[in-house]
């Protein structure tokens, strides 16, 4: 059994291990690591153009958290958890990293106490006089890391979304819309599985509009999957199907039901919505999903929900809840509701 002093002492300084991968995210220090031949801190220093000793303080701290491995001579190889930080890798987490460590969701968290004080979430605005979206579009910065980081992303949640609807029926469904689907990966994922659907992706018109970031064409499904440019608040494409993948956690639940709504009016066919996200765990249950809840608390105005929460949400939209399915871990879960 852990002692619980060393285990308080290691969630405070937690924030160290993630700030140091970061920073060597940032330098680019895995692009120039290989797994198969060591390179030294003054060879990567010139690579990257950074200084030597610092850099190797930096690398000796990337080896100690198992992201790196040391050798002899302040000499460093690349392990399979640094792999995963590289831009060039197909699994890679680097824009993740960049985003969730990045100064912008660093300075939103010192908003934590005031918030539950008052009452009040939403440390971007506090911080940054803006909402999440509404700056990623006013600074180009933080929108291109942004996108990334949830392109980065949708590899291992296009997964656990297949896995956990591995026993749905999709034969009825021809038509299934990827609701503020972004760039379309998760779309593309289903459209691979089921050979009959035909995809479309609805997101705000300057993200469909980025023609050259979209997956269809890269993989050879534009055939089968169209791009629309629209506002979820507004109107969705009629579809047998809706799919929402860590959409609705960023909303209040008011903001859900007006979305739900409109799902549910623009339905065809037997009518389904598969809502993608981190399902809250019962009580005393560790859960990713209530460490992201706080992360939702600080970004905007949505929170991270148990099932029931997301059933009462569907009901009020006028769907009927057909309940969660999760893949082996249950990191993540698909709520299902019907029409």
């Amino acid at each position: 059994m852990t002692d619980p002093a060393e285990h308080v002492v290691d969630l405070i300084f937690g924030r160290w291990r993630s700030q140091i991968l970061y920073a060597g995210a940032a330098l680019g220090v895995f692009d120039h690591v290989s797994a198969d031949r060591a390179t030294t801190a003054t060879a990567l220093a010139q690579a990257i153009g950074a200084d030597a000793a610092l850099l190797y303080r930096l690398l000796r701290a990337l080896a100690s958290i198992g992201l790196l491995r040391e050798q002899e001579g302040q000499a460093f190889m690349l392990t399979a958890s640094g792999a995963l930080l590289r831009a060039d890798d197909a699994r890679s987490l680097r824009a993740m990293a960049l985003l969730e460590e990045g100064p912008e969701h660093y300075a939103i968290w010192k908003h934590l106490p005031a918030m539950i004080r008052d009452g009040r979430q939403n440390a971007f605005v506090r911080e940054f006089g803006a909402m999440a979206f509404d700056h990623a579009r006013a600074d180009r910065g933080y929108g291109d890391v942004f996108n990334q980081a949830m392109t980065s992303y949708s590899a291992l949640q296009s997964q656990w979304a297949q896995e956990a609807l591995a026993g749905f029926d999709f034969a009825p469904v021809k038509t299934l819309c990827d609701v503020a689907g972004g760039h379309g990966h998760l779309m593309c994922a289903f459209l691979q599985a089921h050979a009959h659907l035909k995809g479309i992706v609805l997101d705000l018109p300057a993200v469909v509009g980025d023609r050259e970031r979209l997956w269809a064409p890269k993989l050879g499904l534009a055939d089968r999957c169209t791009y629309v440019g629209g506002d979820m608040f507004k109107a969705v494409p009629p579809a047998d199907a809706y799919m929402l993948k860590l959409i609705l956690h960023d909303w209040n639940d008011d903001e859900c039901v007006a979305i739900l709504s409109n799902l549910r009016r623009a339905v065809t066919g037997e009518g389904h919505v598969f809502i993608i996200e981190h399902v809250v765990s019962g009580p005393d249950q560790p859960h990713f999903a209530k460490l992201f809840d706080i992360h939702m608390m600080c970004w905007g105005t949505g929170r991270e929900r148990t099932e029931a929460e997301y059933d009462a949400l569907l009901t009020r939209a006028g769907w009927t809840p057909l309940g969660g399915r999760y893949p082996s871990h249950r990191t993540m879960g698909v709520v299902v509701g019907a029409a």
